[in-house]
């Protein structure tokens, strides 16, 4: 599972053998968020939260992957065709 972007203590990784639809599992200090990437069309959106991270940590999660979305989502389809 690579780490494809690190920022603000954060760390979003793509699991190779992941099923669609395109997400991200999002990390910060042990705990996740799997979000879905969306598209061109679609906004991220979360698809669950670990009850230990904090309603803070996972709204700025899915900003991040918001921020990066078209990043993330070519990284995606490189690794999953």
């Amino acid at each position: 599972m690579p780490t494809i972007l690190r920022k603000g203590g954060f760390e979003v990784r793509i699991y190779l053998n992941d099923d669609i639809p395109a997400h991200v599992h999002v990390f910060k200090g042990g705990k996740e968020a799997k979000i879905n990437i969306g598209d061109e069309n679609l906004p991220p959106e979360w698809v669950w939260v670990s009850p230990a991270m904090s309603d803070k940590d996972a709204v700025k999660a899915l900003q991040l992957v918001a921020d990066h979305q078209l990043e993330l989502l070519k990284k995606w389809r490189e690794y999953h065709g």
